[in-house]
């Protein structure tokens, strides 16, 4: 057996040894695949500066999809509707995006203006159903659907497909629990309504004021006796 050099511990000869190994292995490894793993590393390099270049587009991408509906949203507000309806389109058909889905809504509310109530609710839909979308615009959407089917949908429809939303830490509580509490009367569930316009009224700045008042006013036909928390508030 080799004995260490003169001068070295047995544990820096077994290192050296151990050196001079991966030496040894990694000019044989680079003797045999140095082109493969020189192209590797320039695959490598190309996917990386790829990814750089496809973040740069998306942000780009995404920019450009910004000013497009902010000047569809102008468009919309000087009425300049035949413009603003072939821009809203492109952006609606460009993904799975924010975008794409904030357009596709304004496209139903545009279709509610003008009574096109079963292309408006289409819209809608198409939003709410589409489980890429974040699910923030998936319940904007589905809440837009519902105002624009109330009076053709069942009671049970409606409390079914919003009592998910119809609940004090959801952000919209004011609108889906409103529409909830209003099937629970129809269907002759007076208690369960009164309890969840209480819930509203007493909603704080959660829900908007217009929302709180008109739960009062309904629980007031109901025989519940319901003050809104703002005023609760300015009272103290």
């Amino acid at each position: 057996m080799a004995l260490p050099p003169s001068g070295t511990t047995d544990e820096a000869f077994l290192r050296e040894v151990d050196e001079e190994y991966r030496r040894a292995q990694m000019l044989s490894i680079w003797q045999r695949h140095g082109k493969l793993i020189v192209g590797a590393v320039v695959v490598a390099l190309l996917a990386f500066a790829g990814y750089l270049f496809w973040q740069h587009q998306t942000d780009s991408a995404a920019g450009k999809r910004g000013e497009q509906y902010d000047a569809a949203l102008r468009e919309i507000e000087q009425n300049q509707l035949d413009k603003a309806g072939p821009d809203l389109a492109k952006l609606s058909a460009s993904g799975n995006n924010g975008f794409a889905a904030m357009s596709t809504i304004v496209e139903g509310n545009l279709a509610l203006q003008k009574k096109d109530v079963k292309g408006a609710a289409a819209r809608f839909a198409s939003v709410a159903t589409n489980t890429a979308y974040p699910k923030t615009f998936r319940d904007y959407a589905l809440i837009r659907q519902t105002v624009a089917e109330y009076d053709t949908l069942k009671p049970e429809v409606v409390i079914s497909r919003l009592q998910a939303l119809a609940k004090p830490e959801s952000v919209w509580f004011g609108s889906a629990g409103e529409m909830v509490a209003a099937a629970q009367i129809k269907l002759g569930k007076r208690t369960e309504a009164g309890q969840l316009l209480e819930k509203i009224a007493k909603g704080g700045e959660n829900v908007p004021e217009t929302t709180r008042q008109r739960a009062v006013q309904l629980a007031s036909v109901l025989g519940i006796d319901v003050l809104d928390q703002s005023k609760e508030k300015q009272a103290q």
